[in-house]
């Protein structure tokens, strides 16, 4: 474990962080932030670790930045910048790692919270998780990269609609929408994210990890420059020992 507010387990090759503020509904403020950071260098350092699974615990996955927090500090506007920056440098670690993402959502993924969960691949979610910007009604704005990250993931109409008007989607929308992969029942979010997990954790370390990367840094790339990033990737991707294997077992079919 890495520390009591985000915990960092490895279960065979998978990364099993948590955000652990369950009464709070894991809303973040610079403790948290700090323990995420710790947790996700501690999976990252792990040599045995292929995929990071990322949960939250309690009824609800992620209410955002800690509101409470912010109401008590001296100079909250000082404090909001610390904390804002603080998340997001994780989540840009997060986002930047040659490994792929789980995350499992349940209950309320809202405000930065919704960043957290756009930072991984692939999401599941139990049926009656809420998404929700939440900023607005605070009369606060997006932080941690949502205004890059989720016109990218809905579009910029439904991204806009979002952020301006508070509409919550269901877990059924949000799928529909681009930002679930799977919805299941909600006592099932745990075991599915795990088992998917485990799943891309016995395929091809190097070429799902660089897979992830060409995806998520491919919006910041010409059309000519991802293809030259393609061809060198895939140049040392067929050098590995899973490419390899696969290779041969494929052609002896």
């Amino acid at each position: 474990m890495a520390t009591q507010l985000v915990t960092f387990e490895r279960v065979g090759s998978v990364g099993r962080i948590e955000l652990n503020r369950p009464d709070a509904s894991n809303a973040v403020d610079l403790p948290t932030a700090s323990s995420f950071g710790v947790a996700l260098a501690s999976a990252v350092e792990d040599p045995e670790v292929r995929v990071i699974v990322l949960t939250g615990a309690g009824k609800r996955f992620c209410a955002g930045g800690d509101v409470g927090s912010m109401a008590l500090a001296d100079d909250r506007s000082a404090y909001l910048r610390d904390l804002a920056e603080a998340l997001d440098g994780v989540l840009q670690q997060l986002a930047a790692i040659d490994m792929p993402v789980v995350v499992g959502v349940q209950g309320a993924v809202a405000g930065a919270g919704l960043a957290v969960m756009l930072s991984g691949d692939l999401v599941v979610a139990g049926e009656s998780t809420r998404f929700v910007t939440a900023y607005a009604g605070v009369g606060l704005t997006p932080d941690c990269g949502l205004s890059w990250l989720l016109p990218r993931a809905v579009g910029h109409q439904r991204a806009a609609e979002l952020c301006l008007t508070g509409r919550a989607l269901t877990a059924t929308q949000a799928q529909d929408w681009g930002m679930v992969t799977r919805v299941v029942d909600d006592a099932a979010v745990a075991d599915e994210a795990m088992a998917l997990g485990e799943q891309l954790a016995q395929g091809p370390a190097y070429a799902l990890g660089q897979a992830r990367l060409l995806l998520r840094e491919g919006w910041a790339r010409t059309r000519a420059e991802a293809g030259a990033v393609e061809s060198e990737v895939i140049a040392t991707a067929v050098t590995t020992a899973d490419a390899q294997r696969l290779i041969d077992a494929f052609v002896g079919r």
